[in-house]
């Protein structure tokens, strides 16, 4: 089993709601540079955890994502609506992990900067 395998559910403890409920966590650092690249989309609901991520790259991806940036503690530092393939971003300051979901997830979620997540291991 590789660390993708593990799943969370990621709840949104500020506004009570979940944000994903099939996130992969990526620890390794052959998962966390792999990250999204070998997943033809995600479906709602989906994503991928990154720990020790506070910059990531879209090289070679194939749709656009929602990105939310965390700290330590769990307070979201910066978030990226609709991040298109070939961008970058660079650093998000504060920010330890990044949480990648598919367009349109952070809008559902209604998560906002300063909100507080928390990963839920899933049943």
């Amino acid at each position: 089993m590789t660390d993708t395998a593990r799943l969370v559910r990621v709840e949104n403890l500020t506004r009570g709601t979940t944000v994903g409920d099939r996130i992969r966590v990526a620890r390794s650092t052959k998962d966390r540079t792999v990250g999204l690249l070998r997943t033809p989309a995600l479906n709602p609901g989906e994503g991928l955890w990154i720990e020790r991520s506070p910059s990531i790259h879209m090289f070679f991806m194939r749709y656009a994502i929602d990105a939310v940036f965390v700290a330590a503690d769990g307070r979201v530092t910066k978030i990226v609506e609709r991040l298109k393939p070939w961008r970058v971003v660079w650093w998000a300051r504060g920010a330890r992990d990044c949480l990648e979901l598919p367009v349109g997830a952070v809008a559902a979620s209604r998560t906002q900067v300063g909100d507080h997540l928390e990963l839920v291991t899933a049943t």
